[in-house]
């Protein structure tokens, strides 16, 4: 969590720092400071005093972390304030690093001095005015929309607990902080219908799905209802009834009627201009866009082209894996036809999704039993394994992870959908959980922000490439926990490993190169044993979230090499629990940082050796 000093709370970032040694100077009870200040100081002083700035401006952040101390604050993120205010952040943020000698610094400041300039400098590129004018005023969409957001937040099974009397009026409270949002978000989107910088009308109509969803079941049964249904016995009975008294009443008059003016606007006003493309590319701004979203997610300045031929490369390869396993099991047919026989057999059908969740537990206990030997800190929070709700998982992810608190009070969620059970096959479960789940994103993310010795952007923040990276990585550690000893679940591997080689190519060819809709649909289904439902989602996905799809095998990749430039290097000397200490221990690394400490670790034990 992020400190300041009480008297300098309006000060800016820059600003506190200098006046530190004329507080010394000034005042004899904090005479300390000056005893203490050195480089390393100012940079957790620094480090301290930009995360509580950005909780104070994104309060939902401090409720994700378990702080609820303004929980009843939905946060501003859409007004030419609150953008002014985050620009600013940024440069006064970068002013203040650059005002402290880096070379006066222990290795591991170091990284976080490294790390903390390259979230800060791609966040204040972000605020590049062209880049501002392709994003703001396309402000939702089908995947990231705060639409549905808020009912999940609000549910009483998301991140907002729901156990005293103020959680429940903390709920409440958050409803005019969402309604105004939803409002400034039909502004924004009126301000690209003048700008033509519109969403693509296939992202337009399945937010009006969505909301059409969540309109349908009326007050009675809207999800923000699911807390009033269980109660905790602390509450008394007086505040229940005043509760159960007031939600309906909001949601009646405030939430649904807020969900009305949107889906009314999107359909009526803002579909018929949305444009019939999908790609960036053909957005006014949209190439520039990219390619500032390439860097941001891959941590790397590399280009669509590049992106997309490594993909290329990489489902040739994998296709040579799937042959393997095809010949393994004894089909005959090319593997068209085998991918058609693992989506049509009965045998690869899940029965129930409490068949499904039961599978995923089983193997959530074999991967418990033999990940100790890889990992030399395990995570304190526990993991739960959860359906996908059902008001969203028709445009959801397959698979998805929701993190705990840093206390472990609330665990970590992995999600799996259900949506279309017919189409949804069991060849991917074991990859999926070590995926989403042991040893993948729960791992990665609860280790994070367990770890107090990191300062909080460390802890909480992150780069997509590094995340989603680790969690591709974590799913090559199959054979060494015991996993894909069953063909079909290596076939399974292989699948998933292939989905994230053609989001290289997909992503990249539908927002530099033209590719339709249709056309991704089908790359995927040709190359892959994915449903045509989930192919359908993948690819929509890649239609509203630019660029994030790419930074899966981009960081995996990377993660992969440096391990085997590692064991090439330190030889039987070579300590996988120290590896594994060395990418997960410092929170989620851009590429180049990463590389830089991992060469610095094997020099350091070669040294040793």
């Amino acid at each position: 969590m992020r400190s300041r000093l009480p008297l300098l709370l309006a000060a800016s970032l820059s600003a506190m720092l200098a006046a530190l040694p004329v507080l010394a100077q000034t005042a004899p009870a904090v005479a300390a400071i000056a005893v203490v200040e050195t480089p390393a100081t100012r940079l957790r002083a620094l480090f301290n005093a930009s995360d509580e700035a950005s909780l104070n401006r994104n309060p939902i952040g401090r409720l994700f972390r378990g702080d609820l101390s303004h929980a009843g604050e939905f946060g501003d993120g859409l007004s030419d304030a609150y953008l002014a205010g985050e620009k600013k952040a940024a440069a006064d943020d970068l002013a203040a690093l650059a005002a402290i000698d880096r070379g006066a610094l222990d290795a591991n400041d170091k990284v976080s001095y490294d790390v903390f300039k390259w979230q800060r400098s791609t966040d204040l590129k972000g605020f590049d005015p062209a880049i501002i004018a392709a994003t703001i005023v396309r402000p939702i969409d089908h995947f990231y929309g705060f639409h549905t957001f808020f009912p999940e937040l609000s549910s009483g099974e998301g991140a907002a607990p729901y156990k005293t009397v103020k959680d429940y009026d903390d709920g409440l409270s958050r409803i005019d902080g969402f309604t105004t949002a939803i409002d400034m978000a039909i502004v924004r989107f009126r301000q690209g219908m003048a700008s033509g910088v519109v969403q693509p009308k296939l992202v337009v109509q399945n937010v009006i799905d969505q909301l059409d969803g969540l309109l349908a079941p009326g007050v009675d049964g809207a999800v923000m209802m699911k807390p009033l249904s269980k109660f905790p016995d602390s509450i008394p009975a007086t505040e229940q009834a005043r509760l159960k008294t007031a939600y309906p009443a909001a949601i009646a008059g405030k939430v649904n009627p807020a969900f009305t003016r949107l889906r009314d606007f999107l359909k009526n006003d803002y579909l018929p201009v949305a444009r019939p493309s999908v790609g960036l590319s053909e957005m006014p701004g949209g190439a520039n866009l990219y390619k500032y979203l390439i860097a941001a997610t891959t941590t790397t300045d590399m280009t669509p082209d590049e992106i997309h031929n490594i993909g290329l490369s990489e489902v040739a390869r994998i296709t040579k894996g799937m042959e393997t396993v095809k010949d393994q099991v004894g089909f005959k047919g090319d593997l068209k036809a085998f991918f058609d026989f693992i989506r049509s057999d009965d045998q690869f059908k899940p029965k129930s999704k409490q068949d499904l969740t039961d599978r995923y537990y089983a193997v959530g206990k074999r991967v418990d039993a033999a990940v100790p030997a890889l990992f030399g800190t395990l995570p304190k929070s526990a993991l739960e394994i959860r359906p996908v709700p059902a008001f969203k998982e028709k445009t959801d992810a397959g698979g998805s992870y929701q993190g705990g608190t840093p206390d472990g009070s609330r665990p970590g969620v992995f999600y799996f959908n259900t949506y279309d059970l017919p189409s949804r096959t069991t060849p991917g479960i074991e990859t999926l959980y070590l995926h989403e789940g042991v040893p993948g994103h729960h791992f990665q993310i609860s280790l994070a922000q367990e770890n107090t010795a990191l300062p909080p952007f460390q802890r909480f923040g992150g780069n997509t490439a590094f995340v989603e990276g680790w969690a591709l990585y974590a799913e090559s550690l199959g054979p060494e926990l015991g996993m894909f000893k069953d063909p079909y679940q290596l076939q399974g591997r292989y699948d998933d490993e292939m989905l994230r080689a053609m989001r290289l190519v997909v992503d990249t060819g539908l927002h530099s190169k033209g590719w339709t809709r249709d056309q991704s649909i089908q790359y995927m289904l040709d190359h892959s044993a994915m449903g045509k439902t989930d192919a359908t989602a993948e690819v929509e996905r890649y239609i509203a979230i630019p660029s994030q799809a790419l930074a899966y095998k981009v960081g995996q990749l990377t993660i992969s090499r440096l391990r085997a430039k590692a064991e090439k290097a330190l030889g039987a000397k070579f300590d996988i629990k120290g590896f594994h200490a060395q990418v997960l221990m410092t929170g989620a690394l851009p590429m180049a940082v990463l590389e830089k400490k991992v060469d610095d670790w094997v020099a350091a034990q070669r040294r040793a050796a």
